[in-house]
């Protein structure tokens, strides 16, 4: 008996996911079937930069005989010795195999392949986001069994929680010593949404027995809705007639993004804009032109505050927003939004004039900025919170007319002059300068950040002229895209003497 080891699982799951109902679960699974069961749970920092991890053992009450005291149960996985690995999101899966959780000699994994993306991916600069393919790949290699499905999906598709979901994997992986009547049974006993949890249940069991994914059939891709409205059907035309086919895709989507942002007469500047570079060009270069398209797209729908105030009002947003915390119609949903505008978002959305003006050290700028010194909460979902943003968002027709605009269309026009004059000297490097437009996005200090490494790569750009080499370029880009300090971007710099 003293070899006998106890069933060792540990659920990794993140703030609002279930994680403590499915580690009770567990116990009282054990507990009712003749096992010695005990949870405790170790939290995470947040929500999203760590889970939760609850950790479960269970010692058949059989082995102990009548007269043996009961066995002294862990409180915290060790590396190296834990049987079941349960985790709520791919990223938490991979947190496991990094931490040891997860042995190929033991260990069954059962995750969900869908991904909550934490803070560090959603902050880089660039395409933060860590490749799911590779966590994949490395909890295939970690594990003794690896079963894996989107049970965000499975939990949506039942009306229920991906609690739910991972319990149904636990019980079809077979690797617990319990019948699937007696999981059922468990969650009968909870009393609370037993129906749906049921239906997850159910779902996730067949899935459980298969350590990839089922292959099923192909979803169908519905066609993109064509628009019927007349101007919009004539810039769409323009767009097949006057650029090439390799530039036409993201003509289109540039065309449909600036009319959301703004209306059809700012699409047809954008139209107007390309026209004049496929003139300008020294060549025909269809890869060049296709970069302008896409990053003059993004560049024209800079974020400014009216923008965040139209996003922040629409009703796609409060309905996206109450089908993410499943309330339904007879709730209340309350909505906070922390703003800090600085006064420089201030006199950026004001008229040109009255903005440049705003922005000098006088009597006026130090009274605004005392009152932007510290953010506010707005509660959107309230009549004075909603009107407050949307009499911001109202201001769309006028940004034409603001000083964000007049700063932004002017650092775009020089962007394209700098793009002509490269690819008359180097189309490759032409190339390189159109994509360090997405050095500049974000919005308040975010945009700062990336406005100054922007325009820092872009004088250095301007000091070696023609003889830097597109792959030195794209170095400085890949550099100030990895760090918004600018810290590597400088490093970049010095060693290749450009600073």
């Amino acid at each position: 008996m003293s070899n006998v080891q106890p069933i060792k699982v540990a659920v990794l799951a993140m703030g609002g996911e279930g994680g403590g109902v499915l580690a009770d679960w567990i116990v009282d699974l054990g507990e009712h079937n003749g096992y010695y069961a005990q949870t405790t749970s170790v939290p995470g920092v947040a929500q999203r930069t760590g889970a939760t991890i609850y950790y479960v053992e269970l010692f058949p009450r059989d082995l102990t005989g009548s007269n043996s005291r009961t066995p002294v149960l862990a409180l915290m996985p060790l590396p190296g010795d834990v049987d079941v690995v349960l985790a709520s999101e791919l990223m938490e899966a991979g947190r496991a195999v990094q931490r040891g959780l997860v042995t190929a000699d033991r260990t069954t994994l059962v995750t969900s392949t869908h991904r909550v993306y934490s803070i560090a991916e959603k902050a880089a600069m660039g395409d933060g986001r860590v490749d799911s393919d590779t966590l994949i790949a490395h909890a295939k290699q970690a594990a003794k069994r690896f079963v894996r499905f989107d049970m965000a999906e499975a939990a949506e598709a039942t009306g229920s929680v991906i609690s739910a979901v991972l319990f149904g994997a636990l019980a079809g992986t077979g690797v617990l010593p319990f019948s699937r009547k007696q999981f059922e049974e468990t969650i009968e006993r909870g009393g609370v949404g037993v129906k749906p949890s049921l239906r997850a249940f159910d779902l996730a069991y067949r899935r459980g027995g298969f350590d990839a994914p089922t292959e099923g059939a192909e979803a169908e891709v519905a066609p993109p809705a064509i628009s019927t409205h007349p101007a919009t059907v004539k810039l769409l035309a323009r767009v097949r007639s006057e650029l090439p086919p390799e530039a036409q895709a993201f003509s289109i989507e540039g065309v449909r993004r600036l009319i959301d942002y703004q209306d059809t007469a700012y699409a047809a500047f954008y139209l107007n804009r390309l026209s004049e570079l496929r003139r300008a060009l020294p060549v025909d270069d269809t890869t060049l032109l296709r970069e302008i398209a896409r990053y003059l797209a993004l560049w024209m729908s800079y974020e400014d505050t009216i923008r965040v105030a139209d996003l922040k009002t629409r009703g796609s947003r409060f309905a996206r927003v109450r089908d993410e915390v499943r309330a339904d119609e007879s709730q209340l949903l309350a909505i906070n939004e922390f703003m800090h505008p600085r006064i420089e978002e201030i006199c950026e959305t004001l008229p040109a004039a009255l903005g440049r003006w705003l922005a000098q050290p006088h009597w006026v700028n130090r009274l605004v900025r005392r009152f932007t010194r510290s953010g506010r909460v707005v509660t959107t979902s309230s009549l004075r919170g909603y009107l407050t943003l949307y009499a911001v968002s109202r201001l769309r027709g006028m940004r034409r007319r603001t000083l964000r605009y007049q700063l932004e269309n002017a650092r775009i026009e020089d962007w394209l002059e700098r793009i002509i004059e490269t690819a008359k000297l180097n189309p490759a490097l032409a190339i390189e300068v159109a994509q360090c437009q997405r050095l500049v996005k974000g919005y308040s200090d975010t945009h700062a950040r990336g406005l100054k490494n922007y325009q820092t790569v872009m004088a250095a750009v301007g000091r070696a002229g023609a003889r830097i080499a597109p792959a030195t370029l794209r170095e400085l880009r890949d550099a100030a895209l990895a760090d918004e300090h600018g810290n590597r971007l400088h490093e970049a710099l010095r060693r290749y003497a450009l600073a």
